[in-house]
């Protein structure tokens, strides 16, 4: 029986030894749709994921991520890819959707101004924030934005490094509700940074513009997958309300 989102939340584990047990590639591939649902900035969806399955490129990428224990002995790996270079392309699919959408012949007023409100914002305001010549025209906005700042609050994220950051984080999103997802069914999962990037990306044959966010081991948990008990820090640490 499939876990409830807080069992599968304390089920996930990093594990990193699989058994030699195979699984579905069709529910990992569901896992991957969850994991599309992600919230994700300005809904731009600036990410592709990688569903390893064969077994050369398994090899490829395990050697790639140093052959530790979480890639050699995954049955499957994802590889959470994301693509900043694709804003434009990203931005274009909202407009048209929202085409879609609102294309009726007797638009309510208010559904005109909101449709015109949406559009603009990624007509004017998604290329003013990502469009950028060799980082110099993000620093010039950056350094416009905080002196706009110091008169009213002002989106300051601007640099060419702030909207990689942007990207990264929305895909970090969505890597965990593949995870959650994985361990609802049974699946363990291990995120993993510790790879070689550039030689993932050529394996994959990813272009210059995308940028791995992490590569996720995926299988069943040998009873040594688990290196130990779960570690926090207190949660009253952590937690702050205000």
């Amino acid at each position: 029986m499939e876990k409830t989102v807080s069992q599968a939340i304390a089920y996930r584990r990093s594990t990193r030894i699989y058994k030699d047990e195979a699984i579905d590639p069709e529910k990992v591939k569901q896992c991957l749709y969850n994991a599309s649902l992600a919230p994700t900035s300005s809904n731009l969806q600036l990410w592709e994921f990688y569903h390893i399955t064969s077994k050369e490129v398994l090899s490829k990428i395990a050697s790639a991520c140093f052959n530790q224990n979480a890639a050699k002995t995954a049955q499957q790996l994802v590889v959470v890819v994301t693509r900043k270079d694709l804003w434009r392309q990203r931005a274009n699919a909202n407009i048209e959707f929202l085409n879609k959408v609102f294309d009726k012949p007797d638009l309510e007023p208010r559904l005109e101004k909101r449709k015109k409100q949406a559009t603009d914002y990624y007509k004017k305001l998604i290329p003013t924030i990502y469009f950028d010549v060799f980082g110099i025209l993000g620093l010039i906005k950056y350094w416009c934005f905080q002196i706009v700042g110091l008169f009213r609050p002002i989106y300051r994220q601007t640099r060419l490094s702030d909207m990689r950051i942007v990207a990264h984080k929305s895909a970090g999103l969505a890597a965990e509700n593949f995870m959650v997802s994985m361990a609802a069914i049974g699946y363990d999962t291990c995120p993993m940074e510790g790879s070689d990037t550039l030689r993932v990306k050529q394996i994959l044959g990813l272009p210059r513009g995308a940028e791995i966010n992490m590569i996720i081991g995926c299988g069943i948990r040998d009873d040594n997958g688990i290196y130990g008990p779960r570690f926090r820090v207190p949660f009253e640490n952590v937690y702050y309300k205000v």
